[in-house]
């Protein structure tokens, strides 16, 4: 969901800046060598996943629309370009009239993906497709990272709720972002109101420790909270004496308390005990939240505690040690020269050194085993083989310049979770590992 889906007025600003300067430099140089309009086709993908990792997640296509939608040279942006002399004039006149008008197909958002993976494929001009490589890679990179990790430890909660309170542990815009791959990745809520107010996600949060420290006593610090959000709140309990603290939780709103909030400490041991206490007091129903830099370790060995949901910021808005992943945008076929129909040549990066890259407009699939578990990642540049052919990953996004592939935040999170459940079940180990599918290339001749 997008601010648009909410009927919420928003000023967007033009992304025409989020990039490099070379990305400009190589369009005058192209301009005046006459090959900018040749037909091109740029892919985003990744060599290796971060090092461990069993799969990846797409995440932030959405983002990537509205960014190439938004993506517009205007008289300000023009005005910083001309005072610091960064292009020539008649660059300057391309770049006014600039509006992308080609195409952009792409895995769906929420979908896995592996090394070599075609993620997403733009194809117009050069000279249109190339100035959008950084703001595509800054968006891509960021949020597959913040999803994957999402992923994982939404994989270790089990049917346990997740809420993303990372936003004091980041850029205050990366943070928005940052709830937005969250919630694609299985979290079920955030503590920031800028994601729930752009993209409809679900917020919650009651009290932190300067609430209950501001009053004269915990008991009246309760009070006051229960008085004003009801018994159904959640009370924060470790400030003081976690034991005493739970005690005048129940007495001030009674066995109906919503829940009680741990913060410190051995997690495991004090959950079992705040357990053991509240059902002793009547309180049943009171649920267990635990934050505290808990990541996806930290919350699978607290699978056997008494715990309802879990609070995670810290570790999930910088990737849980991964906060890239490494995805690049390169020229991967052109036009032989700028006539509409000349045909398409692959083109690829031979150099040694690791960042070697296969040329060729590519199509990619997932193939099944007997029993429709996902068993490999086929990426060609040939003909679709008939056994794929209802297999295929990529979709539509941009027509002719047009977004025809946004879609619901909520179906990207649905997305989701059906893609990893059609891994083989090794994909949610945490333990290091290989990608847990291969990818296969399979080269027209």
């Amino acid at each position: 969901m997008n601010t648009a889906d909410l009927g919420l007025p928003v000023d967007v600003p033009s992304t025409a800046l989020f990039t490099d300067q070379y990305e400009l430099t190589m369009l005058q140089a192209a301009l005046k060598a006459g090959t900018a309009e040749r037909r091109s086709v740029f892919e985003v993908f990744t060599r290796r996943l971060p090092d461990g990792r069993r799969y990846g997640v797409v995440a932030g296509t959405g983002r990537v629309l509205d960014a190439v939608e938004n993506f517009r040279f205007d008289q300000d942006v023009l005005g910083f370009l001309r005072r610091r002399a960064l292009v020539d004039d008649e660059t300057l006149d391309w770049l006014a009239a600039y509006r992308f008008s080609g195409d952009i197909w792409g895995y769906p958002e929420g979908e896995v993906y592996f090394p070599g993976s075609p993620i997403l494929r733009v194809e117009g001009s050069f000279a249109e497709c190339v100035l959008l490589e950084t703001v595509i890679l800054s968006i891509l990179n960021h949020d597959s990272a913040i999803a994957a990790a999402a992923s994982r430890m939404s994989s270790a909660a089990g049917a346990r709720p997740l809420i993303e309170m990372g936003a004091r542990r980041t850029h205050e815009l990366a943070a928005v972002a940052a709830s937005r791959a969250a919630y694609v990745g299985g979290f079920t809520s955030t503590s920031d109101l800028a994601a729930g107010f752009r993209y409809g996600i679900p917020t919650v949060g009651t009290s932190a420790h300067a609430f209950t420290l501001l009053h004269d006593s915990e008991r009246d610090a309760f009070r006051a909270q229960v008085d004003s959000l009801g018994g159904g709140t959640t009370l924060l309990v470790d400030t003081y004496d976690v034991t005493e603290a739970v005690r005048t939780a129940v007495e001030v709103a009674g066995p109906g308390l919503g829940a009680v909030r741990i913060d410190s400490g051995d997690l495991l041991l004090v959950a079992h005990r705040v357990r053991q206490q509240l059902d002793a007091l009547g309180a049943t129903d009171t649920r267990i939240i635990v934050t505290s830099d808990l990541d996806e370790y930290a919350i699978a060995s607290l699978a056997a505690a008494p715990v309802d949901a879990y609070g995670v910021g810290t570790q999930l808005v910088t990737g849980s040690g991964h906060p890239t992943c490494s995805m690049v945008y390169k020229l991967v076929a052109r036009a032989e020269s700028a006539d509409p129909k000349a045909p398409l040549v692959p083109v690829a990066k031979r150099s040694t050194g690791g960042k070697t890259s296969i040329g060729g407009r590519k199509w990619a699939a997932r193939r099944l085993d007997a029993d429709g578990v996902a068993e490999a990642e086929v990426v060609g540049t040939g003909p679709v083989p008939a056994a794929l052919a209802d297999r295929q990953l990529l979709v539509e996004l941009v027509r002719g310049g047009t977004v025809v592939g946004r879609e619901p935040l909520d179906a990207v999170r649905d997305r989701h979770t059906a893609a990893r459940a059609n891994l083989p079940l090794s994909a949610t180990q945490l333990s290091r590992g290989e990608p847990v599918l291969a990818t296969e290339y399979l080269q027209e001749r």
